[in-house]
């Protein structure tokens, strides 16, 4: 079992940056792929970024590419995904995930975080 505990949420104005943090159990973090998904009210759960094992392949979704930074610091378990450039469309419930290749963890990821509500004012 993996337990995934995210952080960092909150109420932003557009323009603004903000910083999400996902904190992994475990003694293997770095086999895992990391990812970020996100949930808008009334619309499906979307791909937001991933990133290998190692961090050292990343992908990102095109409605946040360029504004959006995926990385993680295997010394501490811990995934990031830094935003900057936020929108009110980027208002929605993200969460983290991992699994155990970086194909998999963008589409049918083995765990989920609890999610973190992200909120960007107009």
């Amino acid at each position: 079992q993996v337990q995934l505990v995210e952080s960092g949420g909150g109420l932003v104005q557009a323009g603004d940056s903000l910083r999400l943090s996902c904190a992994a159990s475990g003694r293997t973090f770095s086999f895992y792929a990391m990812g970020w998904f996100r949930q808008a009210p009334g619309k499906e759960r979307e791909f937001v970024a991933a990133v290998s094992g190692s961090g050292g392949v990343t992908r990102y979704a095109d409605s946040v590419k360029g504004r959006f930074t995926i990385s993680r610091d295997n010394t501490k378990n811990t995934v990031f995904l830094e935003m900057n450039s936020l929108k009110p469309d980027d208002t929605a419930v993200y969460y983290c995930a991992a699994a155990s290749d970086f194909w998999v963890v963008q589409r049918s990821p083995t765990y989920w975080g609890q999610g973190t509500q992200v909120t960007v004012s107009s």
